[in-house]
């Protein structure tokens, strides 16, 4: 498995988020210009998994429907590990973490260096 996650983008509305699984794992939002803005994951404690996840994103980020945020997921049953790698891997291409990211960051969240 690569460090960066390389899943195709596809568009944040309730028809693609409609058909995500109820399962563990990652995610990634990014806005019409393929930014990352957010990295999370949908946990043990999650309603739904994935398809909660990002229904809650969806709703916070365009209640209104107006299109223009993107998304990408990874089924992953080691979700918080992989969670703080696409962070860590994040930071170190970038300097810093996602935008929607640096306000709440996990506690004791490494470093790393990846190829």
């Amino acid at each position: 498995m690569a460090v960066r996650m390389d899943k195709p983008w596809r568009p944040l509305d309730t028809g693609a988020v409609a058909g995500l699984p109820g399962q563990l794992g990652v995610y990634q939002i990014a806005d019409g210009a393929g930014e990352i803005r957010y990295i999370g994951f949908a946990g043990g404690r999650s309603l739904f998994g994935l398809r909660g996840e990002l229904e809650a994103e969806l709703a916070a980020r365009d209640p209104e429907g107006r299109g223009g945020f993107q998304f990408r997921v990874e089924v992953n049953m080691a979700y918080l590990t992989r969670y703080r790698e696409l962070l860590m891997a994040y930071r170190a291409d970038h300097g810093d973490l996602p935008a929607d990211n640096r306000e709440s960051p996990p506690p004791g969240l490494g470093r790393m260096s990846p190829a």
